[in-house]
């Protein structure tokens, strides 16, 4: 208490013009018009700009769920898609589309939103850091995707973070097909151009063009079918001639990767205890 006599007795001269100040400006904008005007103007215009600069920014804050949410819709809208081209190859009779979208049931797959934590795309073995892990449901083997395409598959999981293995790495494999065409090969990526990835082993006999869409072949317990991978550029002949080579544009965007989902199966401990049963079974042999 003292402290603060202390500090009034020093600086009153100060204090004293301060509230004068503030005094004969009230008097000044409350008994005259045309100032009285003025303030009220400017004062609008000072809490127009204030609200303003607050919305933006809470619109800028709110973005992180909004790409969420538009990540989660753009897989389910793929899934409603391949429901309603089963009912349509059942309507028609047409056997090819049913037996690529029978491999699967749909619903028993189920997505966790989550958000990359760390990305890199100059490297041969990529590798992307994500904030959700054992914790919310996550496994290794898991697939990843994003709003627009494959990324791929949970590498290593903590409590609370988990390291996917992205198509944009040199040991990382994913079957795939081509749409409407039936021919199925796995990805490769080369280390060079982080929106461009090979498709090995596609078969000699096989008809596609360039234009087509590659996309998740199902095969696989990892991916569901019908996940778009990217789009054939150009086609070359395997080193051994054997087979075709194909060069896909990617369609997700690895270097302006944000938010991912992860592919939860719940038959997926299932598949994984047997897998591991049959690995031990053999080891004995």
């Amino acid at each position: 208490m003292r402290n603060l006599f202390d500090f009034f007795a020093k600086y009153n001269n100060w204090l004293l013009f301060v509230l004068l100040e503030v005094v004969s400006f009230v008097m000044l904008f409350r008994f005259n018009s045309y100032q009285g005007s003025v303030w009220l103007t400017s004062a609008n215009y000072v809490t127009g700009k204030i609200f303003e600069i607050d919305s933006a920014i809470e619109a800028f804050f709110s973005l992180t769920k909004v790409n969420q949410e538009l990540t989660l819709k753009n897989f389910y809208l793929e899934r409603q898609v391949n429901q309603l081209s089963r009912l349509y190859g059942e309507a028609t009779g047409d056997t090819l589309v049913k037996e690529h979208l029978s491999r699967t049931n749909v619903e028993q797959y189920k997505l966790v939103p989550a958000k990359v934590v760390s990305n890199s795309v100059d490297m041969m073995n990529n590798l992307i850091t994500i904030d959700k892990g054992r914790a919310d449901g996550i496994e290794v083997d898991m697939g990843v995707t994003s709003g627009k395409g494959v990324v791929g598959v949970v590498l290593l999981v903590s409590d609370h973070y988990s390291i996917v293995m992205p198509l944009l790495n040199s040991k990382s494999r994913v079957s795939c097909s081509i749409r409407g065409r039936g021919y199925f090969g796995y990805t490769r990526w080369n280390g060079k151009m982080p929106n461009y990835i090979n498709v090995e082993d596609i078969p000699r006999h096989a008809h596609f063009k360039r234009g087509d869409w590659v996309e998740t072949s199902g095969y696989s317990s990892i991916f569901p079918p019908g996940i778009v991978v990217g789009k054939i550029i150009e086609v070359y002949n395997s080193p051994d001639g054997l087979s075709y080579r194909l060069k896909v544009h990617l369609s997700t965007d690895f270097a302006n990767l944000r938010d991912v989902c992860v592919i939860t199966d719940k038959t997926f401990a299932e598949r994984q205890q047997l897998l591991q049963t049959a690995r031990d079974s053999l080891n004995k042999k």
